[in-house]
């Protein structure tokens, strides 16, 4: 903004946003693909970087991962008054922490399509639920303490947060835009280490 103001006022032309086309200057040499040699870009022909389309991946992944990120809000709304385990509150903490800001992330940018958030979130089993708790899953956390709470909670999360892997590895894998793709890196990497921790202290617990 402070850059276009600046530019209006000193009557200075702007640069156009994306790539440049090629002028009368110095020629432009556009390098090749690996083992192909260099050629020199031809006048009126735009080089540089390209913005990445949005494709339907992108929009699966934010349409899906919002529900799936709200149950998860909703199990660790749980942890608080029914255990004082810290670990399983450290958990919570860091899980609430992480994915509020990645709902409201998603729902601008699909916004910015013109597109709706989901409402609320689907408590469903099989291949397509990613691994969401079913109502009575979410009941039975919901009537647990302390110990017994600790060991659903974690078990739940776990798969969870597997299914929330699966989902960021499929946007990777098939998704085009740069904010949807820098999520689910985001994604894949941070529950994948919490993975590995709630095992941990999964195993840890009395049997």
């Amino acid at each position: 903004m402070s850059t276009f103001a600046l530019a209006a006022c000193s009557q200075q032309p702007t640069e156009p946003a994306g790539p440049s086309p090629v002028g009368t200057g110095a020629p432009v040499i556009v390098p090749g693909s690996p083992g192909a040699p260099a050629r020199t870009a031809t006048p009126g022909e735009r080089v540089g970087p390209t913005p990445s389309p949005t494709v339907a991946a992108d929009v699966r992944f934010a349409e899906g991962m919002i529900p799936h990120h709200r149950q998860a809000l909703e199990m660790t709304s749980m942890v608080e008054a029914r255990t004082a385990t810290a670990s399983i509150r450290a958990f919570a903490r860091q899980i609430s922490a992480a994915q509020t800001p990645e709902i409201k992330a998603m729902t601008a940018w699909l916004a910015e399509l013109g597109r709706s958030a989901p409402a609320g979130h689907q408590h469903e089993q099989g291949e397509a639920s990613y691994g969401m708790a079913t109502e009575a899953e979410l009941n039975a956390l919901r009537a647990a303490r302390a110990g017994a709470f600790d060991r659903l909670f974690l078990q739940l999360m776990i798969r969870h947060h597997e299914g929330a892997v699966r989902m960021a590895g499929e946007e990777l894998a098939g998704g085009r835009d740069q904010r949807m793709r820098l999520m689910a890196k985001d994604v894949y990497s941070g529950q994948s280490i919490e993975i590995a921790r709630m095992r941990e202290v999964l195993k840890s617990l009395p049997a």
